[in-house]
């Protein structure tokens, strides 16, 4: 005879936990986030940052650094001309207004959603309930008191 293997709890956990919608919803979510920052990336770096540099004069961000000093040797690229070590703060500063966007957008969308939510809520709350069907009791009572109604 051949015993059945027992598969530890955590994997039934697990398949539990993936099988659930909550898990496929976020997966989805995840996904779209992804694509959705590529989108607000292109709006930053394409149409937003190009307009802010034409008010100050045609700098663009990402060619804003700061060569930084090599102390420990210099870094040489694949034709052997040296490369200085820079830190590039325009870079990160179109990665803050493309994350506040993305925020910003997040936000809206939420907001825009809780809205929806609570008018479906407000819907549900103003439909009156459905009044309770009358007991067995009430029922014979009614009969009754129509069979004297009709006796008088």
């Amino acid at each position: 005879m051949s015993k059945k293997i027992k598969k530890p709890g955590w994997i039934e956990e697990f398949k539990a936990f993936a099988i659930k919608g909550n898990a496929m919803s976020l997966a989805v979510g995840v996904i779209i986030g992804g694509a959705f920052s590529t989108i607000t990336s292109s709006l930053t770096n394409d149409m937003i940052m190009p307009v802010v540099s034409m008010f100050l004069g045609g700098v663009n961000f990402s060619d804003w650094y700061v060569t930084l000093p090599q102390w420990f040797g210099k870094k040489l690229d694949e034709s052997g001309k040296v490369v200085a070590n820079t830190l590039n703060y325009g870079t990160f500063l179109s990665t803050v207004i493309n994350f506040l966007i993305l925020a910003l957008v997040v936000f809206w969308l939420v907001k825009g959603i809780n809205k929806l939510s609570e008018l479906g809520k407000k819907k549900e709350a103003e439909a009156p309930a459905a009044p309770p069907a009358p007991t067995k009791e009430e029922v014979l009572l009614t009969e009754i008191r129509d069979l004297l109604a009709q006796k008088d």
